[in-house]
């Protein structure tokens, strides 16, 4: 039997979605995505369900892409020499990149709560939500470019919506990190909670005067909302698989891999 990368527990109307992720480590693999995805389609065709709560199921969110996978995803496709491999990394990448929008275009109200670590793809995830609120000691970090990779999933677009672009410039082009009281004041997190549990508490009061509202109403306004972004993030999801399946597979992404498994800082060429 597969082992499930979430679990989904009810509270009335309100779901909350655990990532449990491989092994219960909170990273991301192949599978997860396509568990993602399968998840949400579910509780979007739920009318029982009228909100979601999106949280970590242990101590963290989400380290993000599990890299030590990923190394073995795109090995064959760094030793290819046809355009076929390109076409299949294009494929994957789009593919991942449907999975939250599944999350981001669920009809129902989504939130998230951050807890330790969001990292990497755990920013995507938790800006795909319509909300988000953080316990003290989490941490956020747009970390791609730390590693050799153009985020492509969906945080440049989508986080530029909700921090602005100088935030995002910044964030994107550093990887820094920044703690939970910093994401506040930009505007990634709503409220800031003394500890996890009061975190997912908080998010659930809220999902759960969310789905107090009418359901048809609720639909709508993010419908309305997404009539602006919707096509902005799509069109920049799509430029970004292409950039990505014409110049991910680089040198400087083979010592990000390497410089991570040897735990020491890459040193990047731009090759």
């Amino acid at each position: 039997m597969t082992e499930s990368r979430f679990t989904v527990s009810r509270d009335g109307a309100v779901a909350t979605v655990g990532l449990a992720g491989p092994g219960g480590k909170a990273v991301m693999d192949d599978a997860f995505f396509g568990e993602l995805a399968a998840t949400f389609a579910g509780l979007d065709a739920d009318d029982a369900v009228r909100a979601v709560v999106l949280a970590g199921a242990g101590k963290h969110f989400s380290y993000g892409l599990d890299l030590a996978a990923a190394a073995q995803t795109f090995a064959p496709l760094r030793a290819a020499t046809h355009a076929g491999a390109r076409q299949e990394l294009l494929a994957l990448i789009r593919r991942w990149q449907a999975a939250l929008d599944v999350v981001a275009n669920l009809r129902k109200p989504t939130v998230a709560a951050v807890t330790g670590w969001c990292i990497g793809g755990g920013v995507d995830l938790a800006v795909a939500c319509d909300v988000r609120v953080a316990s003290a000691d989490a941490v956020f970090s747009v970390r791609e470019a730390k590693v050799g990779i153009v985020a492509d999933l969906g945080s440049l677009q989508r986080l530029v919506g909700v921090i602005g672009d100088g935030h995002l410039r910044e964030l994107a082009l550093t990887g820094d990190d920044i703690d939970a009281d910093r994401a506040a004041r930009i505007g990634l997190v709503n409220h800031v909670h003394p500890s996890a549990d009061e975190a997912r508490t908080a998010a659930a009061g809220i999902a759960a005067r969310m789905a107090a509202n009418s359901p048809l109403v609720l639909r709508g306004v993010k419908d309305v909302l997404e009539a602006e972004r919707g096509p902005r993030v799509e069109a920049g999801l799509r430029y970004t698989a292409v950039w990505n399946a014409a110049f991910l597979l680089s040198d400087d992404l083979d010592e990000a891999m390497l410089a991570f498994l040897e735990r020491r800082p890459p040193e990047f060429t731009g090759r």
